[in-house]
């Protein structure tokens, strides 16, 4: 019995010992497939000379002295002017823009001689630069063209595992994005009315006729805006300033998000038919601006919260009637103590800050030539001028004329962009070419501040249906308008 369980334990001991040096087999066997442990390899990382001291530096904030690769590592540097095919190990480190001055009216670089333009980083870009494109492509449409870029490449069979977890935020985090850049579209005077509601009869009750051609374009933007100085009534002629109800297919067509209301003809049609027509842009969530149903909600400013941005719109009626001072609908009066306060407060809160105006409008009508009296910024009534740049100096960044039936010149001014009419982009007075053209401002706006506004010019035609100005004659038109800035 004692010899039997001798035996016993003996043969315990030896599977024991067996399963020990089979567990250590299997743990260190395990170390050494997967380089770890005992057998842990220890990778070195190689800055080629494509790169620059200064990127090295930057990389070198990641990458320390203690920090450690189990598989080689060998990071450089190229440029390119497409980063629409990028490996996913090749990273966008540094953008760079062409600009020229902001009045130069031409697009691109191939238009410019190489002293007439330049690259600038693209955190230098501002709303006093004029953004070029390259070759046709428009950085700020898809931003994969349009610029230089400096890639980094990372070479490292590593890369997703090691290497990305590391570095991939840091250089996500350089560049804007169509997630992060806000495109918005200011646009002029609209007034669905008059010989638009008789031809409104002519085309069957199809409102969209009259935007067919540029619905696509207007839709495009994340917002669009419009200053629409018509009610929707079932009174609307060919004799007033109303619409056809029918009419409110043609701004959902073009994607309407934002309507100003600072206009003097909204309450042609009377105060019922005003306040149903600020129920129709609820309905359709529509947001307003300058403009309500009462004085307090006139006087509202309208905060824009979109892709990480924070706008303060603020619009008013500065003289040419229309206005609510009480409980009546109408525009939001212009008061000086109101715009101050109200611009601060949003300067205080770090917001982008636009500020429209219904101004004085410039009477030059007469003529059915051409007649570039309205093109100057003095030709309104009043010292436009002077009132619209002290908007800036109390800290806007942004003023539009938006009353101006026929565009006006623009400037850069103090800490920000003056536009001093935008014209008017659905109206009916086709016999006066001045009156048939507008001014879309195209913003590009990140993280709180405009990086570009393209301006691109529109006109109707006999028929009332607006479209984009041809090239020619937009460069043209755009050329006439730069010449007679303050």
């Amino acid at each position: 019995m004692v010899r039997r369980e001798r035996k016993r334990k003996s043969f315990l001991v030896v599977v024991v010992f067996l399963l020990v040096i089979g567990f250590t087999g299997v743990f260190f066997g395990m170390q050494y497939l997967k380089k770890t442990g005992l057998f842990k390899q220890v990778g070195t990382i190689t800055y080629d000379d494509s790169l620059t001291e200064s990127e090295k530096d930057f990389l070198k904030k990641y990458f320390t002295e203690d920090f450690e690769v189990s598989n080689n590592l060998t990071i450089s540097a190229f440029e390119t002017t497409d980063i629409s095919s990028l490996e996913s190990n090749e990273l966008v480190y540094e953008v760079n823009v062409p600009i020229a001055d902001f009045y130069d009216i031409r697009s691109d670089i191939s238009d410019l001689s190489e002293e007439e333009y330049k690259f600038v980083p693209l955190d230098q870009l501002n709303h006093s630069m004029k953004l070029l494109s390259i070759n046709g492509d428009y950085y700020l449409k898809d931003f994969t063209k349009g610029a230089r870029f400096r890639v980094m490449k990372f070479d490292s069979d590593g890369f997703d595992s090691e290497i990305k977890p590391i570095i991939y935020k840091e250089f996500a985090d350089l560049s804007p994005s169509k997630d992060t850049v806000l495109t918005f579209a200011q646009t002029g005077v609209t007034a669905f009315s008059r010989e638009m509601n008789n031809k409104l009869a002519q085309v069957g009750g199809d409102a969209t006729f009259f935007v067919e051609n540029i619905r696509e374009y207007l839709s495009s933007f994340d917002l669009t805006h419009t200053s629409n100085e018509s009610s929707f009534s079932d009174s609307a002629n060919n004799n007033n300033i109303c619409s056809d109800k029918r009419f409110v297919d043609a701004l959902l067509a073009i994607g309407l998000d934002i309507v100003e209301l600072t206009g003097n003809h909204n309450l042609d049609c009377g105060a019922d038919d005003a306040i149903d027509t600020i129920d129709v842009y609820n309905s359709n969530n529509i947001k307003i601006v300058g403009g309500g149903k009462n004085a307090t909600e006139a006087n509202k400013p309208l905060n824009l919260n979109e892709k990480g941005n924070n706008i303060t719109m603020l619009a008013y009626n500065q003289s040419t009637g229309g206005a609510t001072y009480d409980d009546t609908p109408g525009a939001n009066q212009y008061y000086e103590d109101d715009a101050a306060t109200n611009i601060a407060a949003a300067k205080e809160r770090g917001d982008l800050v636009i500020v429209d105006i219904q101004y004085y409008e410039c009477s030059a009508y007469a003529s059915a030539s051409e007649d570039d009296t309205c093109d100057y910024a003095n030709s309104s009534a009043g010292d436009q001028v002077s009132f619209f740049r002290h908007l800036i100096d109390l800290g806007a960044d942004v003023v539009v004329g938006t009353s101006a039936h026929q565009p006006q010149t623009f400037e850069t001014y103090g800490n920000g962009v003056i536009y001093y009419g935008l014209g008017n982009l659905f109206f009916d007075q086709v016999w006066w070419p001045g009156t048939t053209r507008s001014l879309v401002l195209e913003h590009y706006i990140y993280k709180n501040r405009i990086l570009q506004t393209r301006i691109t010019p529109t006109v109707y035609d006999n028929n009332m249906q607006t479209r984009l100005m041809d090239e020619e004659d937009a460069a043209s038109f755009l050329n006439r308008l730069t010449r007679v800035h303050p």
